[in-house]
């Protein structure tokens, strides 16, 4: 069971999208729906997760929201610091552009882009020595949960990043669990199945770490405004990290509100 002293995180994965007067005028329609009746920071962080090219632009632009929202990377280099790695952007880069959030693991990155265990180790060894707080995604296949696996796939995920993680530095990483099956279909994961799978993600970190009850364990996977409150008056559900929704500031406002209230 989650303690009651866990913040929820809602976090938008904009993934390849939008345009950009399209991510500008998202935007402004957050922040007004934030202007009439605020969610506050204690009751719920709130992130955002442009493309790259738009991380330091977004970044001003929420400024003068009425509440601090984060920006958050979408990806970080497996190379450290600087140097001649064309297309790259590591986390000492992120960082001095006061870029502070980072998701690493995505299951795109896994499947499409062949982001294996050690590449996906650089990256949380790197964004967590800069200085970078880490969202870390697992998710399991629907294969892999049809054959009984999902458990094993998913907890082998968490052990697999213990090994470049300082015990002081478990306290940066956010989990954000995503069964494959239910990003981007319109599938969900129902809460019971969610919340089961948050409660054993949350007796793995148990075993690895003193700061494992207090971590907080994000469910993504087509949330949307009509499945947000049952999400999140699961105990273990600590916040979602929102694809397709994040891309509409109502729908996005009324998911964070609902976790905000149910915690």
């Amino acid at each position: 069971m989650s303690t009651p002293t866990i913040t929820p995180w809602v976090v938008g994965n904009w993934k390849m999208n939008p345009m950009h007067a399209d991510a500008l005028q998202l935007i402004e329609e957050f922040k007004r729906l934030l202007q009439q009746d605020n969610i506050l920071p204690e009751q719920c962080h709130i992130g955002m997760a442009p493309i790259a090219i738009a991380l330091t632009s977004i970044q001003a632009q929420l400024k003068d929201a009425v509440r601090t929202i984060y920006t958050v990377a979408q990806d970080v280099s497996r190379v450290a610091g600087t140097g001649a790695y064309t297309g790259e952007v590591s986390a000492e880069l992120l960082k001095d552009s006061q870029i502070d959030f980072v998701l690493v693991g995505h299951s795109e990155r896994r499947e499409l882009f062949g982001d294996g265990v050690e590449t996906l180790q650089s990256k949380l060894y790197n964004a967590l020595n800069a200085g970078l707080n880490v969202i870390y995604c697992v998710g399991e296949s629907l294969e892999q949960r049809e054959q009984g696996l999902a458990e094993q796939v998913v907890l082998q995920q968490i052990c697999d990043i213990a090994s470049v993680v300082k015990p002081e530095q478990w306290q940066n990483i956010v989990v954000a669990y995503e069964p494959i099956w239910a990003i981007g279909t319109g599938k969900t994961a129902s809460p019971a199945d969610a919340q089961t799978m948050h409660a054993k993600i949350r007796e793995g970190l148990k075993q690895i770490t003193p700061v494992g009850a207090q971590m907080a364990i994000l469910y993504g996977g087509s949330v949307k405004p009509e499945n947000a409150a049952e999400l999140a008056a699961c105990p273990d559900i600590n916040g979602a990290l929102v694809g397709g929704a994040s891309l509409n500031a109502q729908s996005f406002y009324q998911i964070a509100k609902a976790f905000a209230q149910n915690k």
